[in-house]
């Protein structure tokens, strides 16, 4: 682990840099000790900066740990296809220059297949997972027709609405109830040309690599794994959020050793409107094992 200044006074606690093999540096950031150590892994196309009101309270009583997936905050770009595979090996990457473990892995949205990548590739390690909301291959509407028309649209317009600033604009305030610093750097780095870039990057990869997790998913075991699921129904798109809500419950279902939690009053971000059932999951894996 290499100390870097940058990180000095942060409310996430002290920055460093795990390198990969072929020689890309990840940024992560460090706050608290003792056993098990949790990592967050955040949603499609962000950074550490969604997990202020989560990472804090963990570090309270263990080693929390916050990220910037390759392309996203402090960390390299990568000029690879973002793959499952290739992001759980990045992880792999910050796993190992963390030590031997336990691993408490959490990961919202896009982070979820890539926690469960990553853990199933050595379960020795890892002492459960924790899925916020996450993107589930059991949903079938992230296969229909109007799904492929979405991320055709999401291709055209994003890179328009970050040049102009309009992302920033329309998304950057979901963040601001976060401490000051990670809010700061919520809105400076999660909302640029940059950010939109590798959202569509991991977005390319999304139907299929979705695709082939359905056909062959991770093997989990007996693995400790909680399914979050943010149950409060839109006023709009109220299918797509009851879909989504179905799928969690049928992965949690499929899983010896798994529970589903609703987070009764949010919809997909959760650590914004709920950060305390994520906290409380973590907690309790942390004890029970």
């Amino acid at each position: 682990m290499t100390e870097q200044a940058l990180g000095q006074g942060h409310t996430f606690g002290t920055s460093a840099f795990a390198t990969t093999e072929d020689g890309r540096r990840l940024h992560y950031m460090v706050r608290g000790t003792g056993e098990p150590t949790v990592v967050f892994e955040s949603g499609m196309g962000f950074s550490r900066s969604i997990w202020g009101l989560v990472q804090p309270v963990i570090a309270e009583r263990m080693r929390a740990v916050v990220y910037d997936r390759a392309g996203t905050g402090r960390s390299d770009d990568d000029a690879r296809p973002r793959t499952l595979g290739r992001m759980a090996g990045d992880l792999d990457t910050l796993l190992r220059d963390l030590g031997a473990g336990p691993f408490i892995l959490v990961g919202h949205s896009w982070g979820g297949p890539i926690v469960r990548v990553a853990a199933a590739a050595d379960l020795g390690r890892i002492r459960g997972i924790v899925l916020v909301d996450q993107s589930d291959e059991n949903c079938e509407l992230y296969f229909a027709p109007a799904a492929d028309k979405r991320y055709a649209m999401t291709r055209v317009l994003m890179p328009a609405l970050a040049r102009s600033g309009l992302y920033r604009m329309l998304a950057g305030k979901v963040g601001g109830a976060q401490p000051a610093d990670i809010a700061a750097d919520h809105r400076a780095e999660d909302f640029t040309v940059r950010a939109a870039r590798t959202l569509l990057a991991e977005q390319d990869q999304f139907s299929g690599e979705l695709g082939r997790l359905r056909e062959h998913p991770p093997q989990l075991g007996v693995l400790d794994i909680s399914v979050i699921s943010g149950t409060k129904q839109p006023r709009i798109d109220k299918n797509t959020r009851s879909a989504l809500t179905a799928a969690h419950y049928r992965t949690a279902n499929a899983s010896p050793n798994a529970r589903l939690v609703e987070a009764k009053r949010s919809g997909h971000l959760v650590m914004f409107s709920e950060p305390e059932v994520i906290v409380e999951e973590i907690r309790r894996m942390a004890v029970d094992a």
